[in-house]
């Protein structure tokens, strides 16, 4: 309905995106991204300023203007009246956020070829939102990954602020004369002054820094994440066929994006028996090694429900196999989350042995 409103404005009026000048961040650099990707807006030339009446002659307005009205184009989250989130989500949103609740579906639907009515595009719409866009409004509004009141002053083991989307648009901010570096995006912006052209061709940087994540992130959903739950949901009907225990899986190929699957599985599941171990080919070859692998105790965690025996962690080839008393073993990871050996049996019977204590 957004995107029908806003070819309709376009037809009466070029098509100029506005945003604020001087330092940009991370969400608006994304919203205008998301825009262009629209037939609607291929073409938008874009004007970076903080004047009211140049903002005014904008066809569409994003993190700037103090205004939110999606009949109008006009997207600020800045209002401290602003309190909107995303559908079943808690993080108030940011320019990032607005945009793709508004014209993410119809996003999606140019870019997998579906129809926008199309269930998978709603599977779609709602997985980069918390897979991807969320961390942006987040961000932008200041809001932690964790409730520190909750866990407390939790001291960080490293640094992992200079390797986020957000860090690095942040970098683009500061100009570097290096050779090193790829040349600046020709900037398109009306009206400008040659310091301006240059900040505005940083920020197009940044746009297409952020933009192409997502564009990778929505083409790993729709070609591998989706059709990777008919094959762990096939697998874990199959898990008796594999072990009597159910707590082991085989999937028929290496690559497949499990995890997520395998825990909304067992979430809709919660009387049956956790799954411990997946199977899997390294590869497509016919002769191809398999590996064994710990499911971890839950989504982004480095702990394992039970990891691989303790005496074989660390351990490889010939010794690991006479340490397991299993043929053709390949190695034990340190940590124990997998191992591999030359045969499917093989891994299936190192998954069987480490489920005893």
């Amino acid at each position: 309905m957004t995107e029908e409103i806003a070819a309709k404005r376009l037809k009466a009026s070029p098509v100029v995106i506005g945003t604020h000048n001087g330092h940009f961040h991370a969400d608006e650099a994304l919203a205008v991204y998301l825009l262009r990707l629209l037939p609607s807006y291929n073409d938008a030339s874009l004007v970076r300023t903080r004047d009211p009446n140049k903002l005014a002659a904008c066809h569409t307005v994003v993190d700037v203007g103090g205004e939110y009205d999606a009949a109008k184009n006009r997207y600020d989250h800045h209002q401290r009246t602003f309190d909107t989130t995303f559908p079943s989500h808690g993080t108030k949103l940011s320019s990032a956020g607005l945009i793709y609740m508004h014209f993410g579906r119809a996003i999606i639907a140019q870019r997998s070829g579906l129809p926008e009515s199309h269930p998978d595009v709603s599977l779609l719409f709602e997985k980069l939102y918390t897979d991807f866009v969320e961390a942006f409004d987040a961000n932008d509004n200041g809001i932690e990954l964790y409730d520190r009141q909750s866990i407390g002053d939790t001291k960080k083991r490293f640094k992992d602020f200079g390797v986020t989307l957000a860090s690095l648009v942040s970098d683009l901010n500061q100009p570097v004369d290096d050779p090193l570096l790829p040349p600046l995006i020709p900037a398109t912006s009306l009206d400008i002054s040659s310091p301006q052209a240059a900040e505005d061709s940083r920020f197009l940087q940044a746009s297409a820094l952020v933009g192409t994540s997502f564009l990778r992130k929505l083409a790993l959903a729709h070609g591998t994440w989706l059709p990777a739950r008919a094959t762990v949901l096939e697998a874990y009907n199959a898990r008796l066929d594999t072990d009597p225990s159910g707590q082991i899986i085989t999937l028929p190929r290496g690559g497949v994006p499990w995890k997520e699957h395998l825990y909304n599985i067992e979430a809709s599941s919660p009387d049956r028996p956790q799954i411990l171990y997946v199977l899997y080919p390294e590869s497509e070859e016919k002769d191809a090694r398999w590996r064994v692998q710990a499911v971890s105790v839950g989504e982004g965690s480095f702990e394992s429900r039970r990891p691989l025996r303790e005496e074989w962690r660390g351990v490889r080839d010939a010794e690991l196999s006479e340490k397991a008393g299993i043929e053709g073993c390949v190695f034990c990871h340190a940590s124990g989350f997998t191992g591999g050996n030359v045969t499917r049996d093989g891994v299936l019977e190192m998954a069987r042995r480490s489920l005893v204590e």
